[in-house]
């Protein structure tokens, strides 16, 4: 029989997430599932393409030779062959981004199935009962990286390349420069590395046969999505055995069929998997169990059998068996020392990478599902320390503020605290394995958030000199790069605004700003209310398509809905080679939106702008305004706007002398204009009589010191900013 190398892309998936971009492909239908509109494999197209480089043939040939040895010589039974495996997962901070339970549900999965422990064994056809058989293969988590460092097994990496599979090796890339263990190359030799993403290359799972070619690279493992993972959360018990499928191939085995990559082909029957036990088919695409497609007596088998589609090979959802002759093909590609399978489990190997089995705690380690809460919540610490801990005990600081929820305690694995105080809270916990112990220290771990703003609300930025650790808004920058921050050199209305320098960062920057709660139970539900804001931005390049999004929550964050989206030209068709900087009003885009609609009427809500970068420019916001009613291109300050005056003006702004007011009122009347400074706190109070048609007021500044103040017109408080030079 002839060995084939193939490179399998099984069970192929797109998936369709609101927050990412799509690649869109043309779907070949000879390579569906009855029922689906997905390919399941597209190993033609990237075998095509391997073979058709000169160096990758002559080391097949090496391999191929290697390998027909090594097939000859009976491997022992009774012997357990360890493999010490490694799950990257790469992810945007979406649902790819899957738990450690359902890495472990997968690997649970695995080592059944290759240990023949699946009972659906008991239960494959008549044609194949007594042939399911243990691969006598166990897959053990690696405890440490390739610099001694003790970790659980599981790396995580944020980047947006888990949604672009079109270059595998740029995914690895990414894994080995970004993750959060160990940055450098985890050797294919040394580990069977696991590569979950969101999107690779149209494909729900890919691999090698074991070569030489990249017997000691990195990139010598396995890509699979996250929803082809295990069978709980984002996956499901019909996609659970993809990875068996994968591993399959890693370890030299072929689809039922042969070497091609589509099922169903007639031209099939005259292929061959290598495996004489398996009988010959063209593949199915379906569970269709007695099925025969082609003429299966040979050495093995002195008649015709039906198609063994129950193998984890085909393409069936109702695979549950490897096959004796595919056990001793998997055995032997372990003997490989040229591809570096023959490495993995050897005892030094296994020490080296702390696959032996033997745990203990080598580090005390928390999370919680937000670290950012409001007034009187609660959050729930979940201990995550690995990979052995019998004992724990948890430190808030400071000392109040906060009290374990009732069933909680110190000594509790994963306890429930509440908070009533406003604050930033350290969090600290030692854990113990009985013998050795450890400590994880977060400062400033919890962010209470204070009592929610009142209607209106006005963010001019103006009051701060920076946005860490400030109350009213969170910044994230998962990134690690540059964050909002404040800009004191300019603003729309004033001296200051937020900014995010995106000038000369890298592609799949993302960057969030979220604000404090703000109370709109005070708006009836047939209420109106609108988020107005302004921003400045310019493109780096014509080609830039960079986003800024606008999500609200209800529920301080728990969950949340996107309610704007401008991307592209849309958000600026402007270009600028340079940093952005605005330096004029007209360089701002006034932003009114009417959406956030009555289901946000609660004392929690909160808003979150995003920018998504893409190596473009600066973006800046200010006057972030949130009120009730119509919108208005004025800032509204106060519950209700004076009606009866219009056409108002102000200018010089800023101004180093008088401030000048137009306005034009509907009637006669007394006008109180008031100058308030940022906090609200009234400088001064003049009193004018207005008249029916258009009116001028100067007021004097000589007596402000510089900076930004408000203008109040009326009782009913049309306001006005402007800045002092």
């Amino acid at each position: 029989m002839n060995s084939k190398i193939s490179i399998a892309f099984s069970f192929v998936l797109f998936s369709f997430f609101t927050l990412f971009s799509q690649v869109k492909r043309t779907i070949d239908p000879t390579n569906v599932r009855d029922g689906e509109q997905v390919e399941y494999c597209i190993q033609h197209k990237k075998m095509a393409a391997l073979m058709q480089n000169t160096d990758y043939v002559l080391q097949k040939q090496q391999d191929d030779i290697e390998f027909a040895k090594a097939l000859k010589k009976a491997q022992p039974k009774g012997v357990v062959y360890r493999i010490p495996i490694v799950f990257h997962v790469l992810h945007n901070n979406g649902v790819e981004n899957i738990s450690d339970e359902q890495i472990m549900d997968q690997l649970a999965i695995l080592n059944r199935d290759f240990r023949k422990q699946n009972a659906d064994t008991a239960t494959v056809q008549s044609d194949f009962v007594g042939m399911p058989t243990d691969a006598e293969i166990e897959f053990v988590l690696a405890t440490k990286a390739p610099n001694g460092t003790c970790f659980k097994g599981i790396t995580r990496t944020m980047n947006a390349l888990s949604y672009d599979g079109a270059d595998g090796d740029a995914q690895v890339t990414a894994i080995r420069n970004g993750n959060d263990v160990f940055n450098g190359s985890w050797p294919g030799n040394k580990y069977l590395n696991v590569f979950i993403c969101g999107e690779i290359g149209g494909a729900a799972g890919y691999t090698t046969n074991p070569s030489g070619w990249s017997g000691t690279s990195m990139t010598n493992g396995i890509w699979i999505l996250h929803d082809y993972v295990g069978s709980i959360g984002t996956s499901s018990v019909g996609t659970s055995r993809a990875f068996t499928h994968e591993v399959g191939h890693w370890l030299n085995l072929s689809h039922t069929w042969g070497g091609n990559n589509n099922p169903g082909n007639a031209s099939s029957c005259s292929t061959d998997d290598g495996v004489d036990d398996t009988p010959n088919c063209i593949g199915v695409t379906s569970c269709l169990i007695n099925a025969n497609t082609c003429n299966s007596v040979n050495s093995f088998w002195s008649y015709d059998v039906r198609d063994n589609v129950e193998n984890y090979m085909d393409y069936s959802y109702c695979s549950k068996m490897y096959t004796g002759g595919q056990v001793d093909r998997m055995r032997a590609a372990l003997q490989g020392t040229i591809t570096g399978r023959f490495n993995l489990w050897q005892s030094a190997n296994l020490t080296a990478t702390g696959a032996t089995g033997d745990v203990y705690l080598c580090k005390a380690q928390f999370t919680t599902d937000r670290t950012t809460i409001c007034l009187g919540d609660s959050i729930q610490l979940v201990d995550d320390s690995y990979n052995v801990v019998s004992g724990w005990n948890w430190e808030v600081t400071p000392a109040t503020g906060w009290t374990f929820a009732s069933g909680s305690a110190a000594n509790s694995q994963n306890p429930t605290i509440n908070f009533s105080q406003p604050g930033l809270y350290t969090v600290k916990l030692t854990a113990t394995d009985g013998s050795a112990t450890d400590d994880e220290i977060k400062n400033n771990y919890i962010r209470v958030l204070p009592d929610p703003s009142v209607l209106p609300y006005w963010e001019g930025f103006e009051s701060y000199s920076t946005l860490t650790n400030v109350n009213n808004w969170e910044v994230y920058n998962p990134n690690n790069n540059n964050a909002w921050t404040i800009e004191n050199t300019t603003g729309h209305s004033g001296a200051q605004c937020a900014k995010l320098v995106n000038f000369g960062q890298g592609v799949g920057s993302v960057d969030e700003l979220t604000s404090a709660p703000i109370d709109l139970s005070v708006i009836p539900p047939t209420g109106t209310v609108t988020l107005s804001f302004r921003y400045s931005y310019r493109k780096k390049t014509t080609a830039d398509y960079e986003y800024l999004k606008v999500f609200v929550t209800s529920d301080c964050g728990e969950t949340w809905a996107q309610r704007k989206t401008l991307g592209g030209n849309q958000l600026s068709s402007s270009v600028s080679s340079t940093s952005w900087k605005p330096t004029q009003q007209a360089d701002w885009v006034t932003v009114h939106m009417i959406n956030v609609t009555s289901i946000y009427f609660t004392p929690n809500f909160k808003m979150k702008f995003k920018f998504e970068g893409e190596g473009g420019n600066n973006i800046y916001l200010d006057d972030i305004n949130l009120y009730a009613g119509s919108p208005s291109d004025n800032l509204v300050l106060s519950l209700e706007e004076n009606t009866d005056l219009s056409a108002i003006e102000l200018y010089p702004n800023p101004t180093d002398e008088d401030v000048h007011i137009r306005y034009s009122s509907a009637v006669d009347t007394r006008l109180a204009i008031s100058i308030l400074d940022l906090s609200g706190k009234v400088i001064s109070t003049t009193t004018v009589q207005s008249k029916t048609g258009d009116n001028m007021v100067i007021i004097p500044t000589n007596g402000l010191a510089t900076g930004t103040y408000l203008v109040q017109l009326g009782t009913n408080a049309r306001v006005l900013k402007f800045v002092v030079n």
